[in-house]
């Protein structure tokens, strides 16, 4: 009898402690516990200890820390039709553990599916430039409209990054021929821009020094002065178009002189020309005329001495003659 009365107690202590340690729980600073009695829910308990009622109470551990979930890499087409491979990765956390056990089945794939139809759909309304340049604002744009979705299960989405965007390799290479063509346009830019502020710089020196020629002059002196301090430099100095106008004006004088002595020279040539002509002109008539005749031929171009050079030949010797050697037959035939 005794025997049976401790076997009694025995087994009233181990189950006493079996179903002590099952209405017994203790919950983490970051967990909380959503308890269902007889299959209703009643308020959400923890941190701490927690005693359920044995057989009646069922508990179901809820974490709330922020969870890291990584999104699949998604192929997109952007505006510009250019297809990108883009990888995101987000951050969530359960702000009402109640709601994140009887709303959804599945928080973490649930928040995951959102996140890539989401990903696609935000991304294929923007341009790859705006894709590449404009990360913080489409990692904001995309956290509002996942964090709007997954609110009705208790659940707070804290930031999505867009971590990596893939693109093909000739798309790479255009967008490098893209960004060298805007540099160098930005050089060309900067250079003109420059050059526009040197010009003004230059007028307004060069009003200053058209007040007194002689500051010009100083500033070649002081040039040459900084240059000549370089023993393999190559020192070009520059000469004042000012200076070279006397220089000009007196070989175009000089000129303008030698070239009318040579006219002058010319005439004179012509001259004596046209009277050594004449003087063989008037020895052949000398010649062929009697002696009668060439005396009054003689006098005759004696006296015309001041007709010129250029009459004689037509007055005194072409007339002449010709009068000379048709009269002389006229004499010649009664005798």
């Amino acid at each position: 009898m005794i025997t049976v009365v401790i076997i009694v107690l025995a087994v009233l202590v181990v189950t006493a402690v079996l179903l002590v340690s099952t209405s017994i729980r203790v919950l983490r600073e970051y967990e909380r516990g959503v308890v269902f009695r007889l299959g209703r829910a009643v308020p959400s308990r923890g941190p701490g200890l927690v005693v359920l009622m044995p057989v009646l109470d069922r508990m179901v551990r809820v974490s709330l820390r922020t969870v890291t979930l990584q999104i699949p890499a998604q192929e997109i087409i952007t505006r510009d039709n250019i297809p990108a491979r883009v990888t995101a990765v987000a951050y969530y956390r359960v702000v009402d553990a109640a709601k994140s056990v009887l709303e959804i089945e599945n928080v973490r794939a649930a928040t995951s599916q959102v996140a890539q139809t989401t990903l696609r759909s935000v991304l294929g309304k923007v341009d790859l430039d705006s894709l590449l340049s404009e990360r913080e604002t489409l990692n904001e744009h995309l956290q509002h409209i996942i964090d709007d979705q997954t609110e009705p299960w208790g659940v707070k989405v804290t930031a999505v990054e867009i971590k990596d965007v893939e693109i093909p390799d000739r798309m790479q290479h255009a967008i490098a021929r893209q960004a060298e063509a805007e540099r160098e346009r930005r050089g060309k830019i900067i250079a003109a821009e420059g050059e526009f502020q040197a010009a003004a710089r230059l007028n307004d020196a060069a009003e200053v020094i058209s007040q007194n020629p002689v500051t010009i002059q100083l500033r070649y002196l002081q040039t040459l002065i900084e240059v000549s301090g370089n023993q393999s430099s190559t020192i070009v100095f520059p000469l004042p178009i000012d200076v070279l106008k006397p220089l000009v004006a007196s070989a175009e004088e000089r000129q303008t002189s030698q070239t009318s002595r040579t006219t002058a020279g010319g005439e004179e040539g012509q001259r004596k020309k046209l009277n050594e002509a004449l003087a063989a002109a008037q020895a052949v008539l000398r010649r062929s005329v009697p002696n009668g005749r060439a005396d009054q031929l003689d006098r005759g171009t004696a006296e015309q001495p001041d007709r010129g050079t250029a009459e004689q030949p037509d007055a005194g010797t072409a007339d002449q003659p010709g009068r000379g050697t048709a009269d002389q037959p006229q004499q010649s035939n009664p005798s």
